[in-house]
């Protein structure tokens, strides 16, 4: 039966995955976990009135009980926040990508493709709305992204940090899917990979040097 036979069942099912080939698969879980936090600017998607919204967004990635926990924080006047615990949030990562030229292939009938690595987390998010959770998550934060300016948070006023930590809103979310894949030529010969590999390892361009890496980890049995 087509496409046409899918029930509506089917089709919710169909339509909450991403396509994924199987030889694309990105299945380790502590590889995905270390590739969230690689890349960890994020886009959080939810939904108001019935339309997707989305707001790009630093988070920290945590385990916690053989769970994934994502934190970030929203500007208070980002409409976003009101909804994220009503309905299931989407937050994906990505990056690197690249654009693979098909003269590194060895037949003349061959197509331009992009390679890429991408990440959807799936979960119900919870406001973190008291002080001393805003300040744990803000201090994690700067830990993770500039230790050295801790000091300096710290010596500002109270009542300025207490401003600025009023025009957030924390939350964090308990990862319940996590889809993630890998489109790293995995369906091409090994000299043509080996042609992607030494094209992009000498980029200019710092996502293509990074994909030839990834490429030439893949070949070398390194990550699945």
């Amino acid at each position: 039966m087509g496409s046409a036979g899918c029930t509506k069942a089917n089709a919710r099912v169909l339509i909450n995955k991403m396509y994924i080939p199987s030889f694309n698969s990105f299945t380790d879980k502590q590889g995905i976990v270390a590739f969230m936090q690689r890349y960890s600017f994020a886009t959080i998607v939810t939904q108001i009135d019935g339309m997707p919204v989305a707001t790009h967004l630093p988070f920290l990635v945590k385990e916690k009980n053989d769970k994934i926990i994502l934190l970030s924080h929203f500007a208070k006047a980002n409409p976003q926040w009101k909804e994220i615990e009503v309905n299931t949030s989407l937050v994906i990562f990505t990056e690197p990508h690249a654009y693979i030229s098909p003269n590194n292939y060895e037949k003349v009938e061959n197509v331009p493709t992009w390679n890429y690595i991408a990440v959807h987390a799936y979960g119900k998010a919870s406001i973190l709305d008291n002080v001393e959770q805003k300040t744990e998550l803000l201090k994690h934060t700067i830990n993770t992204f500039e230790s050295a300016y801790l000091h300096q948070w710290e010596e500002l006023p109270e009542q300025y940090r207490l401003k600025m930590m009023n025009g957030i809103v924390a939350f964090e979310i308990e990862v319940t899917d996590l889809q993630a894949k890998k489109k790293l030529s995995q369906n091409r010969s090994e000299l043509e990979r080996e042609n992607i590999i030494n094209s992009l390892g000498k980029s200019h361009d710092t996502n293509e040097r990074e994909i030839a890496a990834y490429i030439n980890k893949l070949s070398d049995g390194q990550t699945k």
